[in-house]
């Protein structure tokens, strides 16, 4: 029998990471991967990539593993009781309950971070002790069936270590070298501790507008 992957796919995603986690995902053996949105029309990644629903909320069966991807589109589902209770519902069954980088946020207003180590992008981990999560600057962190991701290429280690959890080392490493996933950056610059400060700045500049946005609806009483 299959393992069944559903990633969330809405509206201004990030796609890669949704992509990242797929293309690991989808390259093992024995592996079912759906995209998984309210309904199956097109949606428009944050970067102008289209992606495809395969199945809507009602036709999703219950996954093995549940992913949230993040974006700026994470913002609409901080407060669409549609969506959250459907990654709830999803919650109650799934071997494992994941998110790449900002996702995080939408588990933890699902009310499933409290209590739990969790990873998110550096611009949103501030964000994490108000689900009652413990913020971790890692790659990958798993509590329990929870595995969280940080910032947007993470997607692809949390891929790996989602299928060594399932099917084993061997079946991770097969497929990281089928990819041949061998990070070597060009520039030493991915993370706020290591980039220049006017790097940092400019940074933080082009993702302000999500970032206060994101402020006003956490701060919002539901």
């Amino acid at each position: 029998m299959s393992i069944r992957f559903g990633i969330l796919c809405f509206p201004n995603v990030q796609q890669l990471d949704l992509t990242g986690p797929y293309e690991v995902f989808g390259s093992a053996r024995d592996a079912r991967v759906d995209l998984v949105w309210k309904d199956k029309a097109p949606v428009r990644a944050s970067t102008g990539l289209w992606l495809t629903p395969d199945l809507n909320f009602e036709e999703a069966p219950a996954f093995d593993v549940i992913c949230v991807p993040g974006g700026g589109g994470v913002n609409p589902l901080l407060t669409d009781d549609q969506t959250l209770d459907f990654v709830r519902a999803q919650a109650k069954t799934a071997r494992f309950v994941t998110s790449v980088c900002t996702g995080t946020l939408v588990l933890g207003q699902a009310g499933l971070l409290a209590g739990k180590r969790a990873a998110t992008h550096w611009n949103a981990m501030d964000f994490l002790p108000g689900f009652g999560a413990t913020a971790v600057e890692a790659r990958v962190v798993r509590d329990g069936n929870l595995i969280t991701a940080g910032g947007v290429t993470s997607g692809i280690d949390f891929g790996l270590s989602v299928i060594a959890e399932l099917m084993g080392q061997d079946e991770a490493e097969t497929i990281q070298l089928s990819l041949e996933y061998a990070p070597a950056p060009p520039f030493d610059a991915g993370l706020p501790a290591r980039a220049r400060p006017e790097i940092l700045a400019a940074a933080r500049q082009r993702m302000v507008r999500s970032r206060d946005e994101r402020e006003a609806l956490l701060s919002t009483p539901s």
